[in-house]
């Protein structure tokens, strides 16, 4: 994985199966340069009616995810794109 150029992108980075590797992607993409402030939302069992979404930030991720039990299957949205619409407006 080239990961200080994943840190460097403007984009949105999607992960898919990563809940149980957050903790050190984010540690990782923060060690190489991404701000600790950027945010995370994670959407467990999304298109059912179980989904929900948690919203962190790098610095935060590892520890809310645990907090608040989040599972697979979750889709991880990491950028500023999070800030966008209802929850990112809060």
């Amino acid at each position: 994985m080239d990961w200080p150029s994943l840190a460097k992108l403007t984009g949105t980075l999607v992960i898919l199966m990563g809940v149980d590797k957050i903790g050190k992607i984010a540690e990782t993409l923060v060690a190489h340069g991404k701000s600790p402030d950027t945010p995370v939302a994670l959407v467990q069992e999304g298109t059912t009616a179980a989904q929900r979404r948690v919203d962190a930030t790098l610095a935060t991720v590892a520890e809310t995810v645990a907090a608040e039990e989040v599972r697979p299957p979750a889709v991880i949205v990491v950028g500023e794109v999070v800030r966008v619409g209802p929850r990112g407006a809060e």
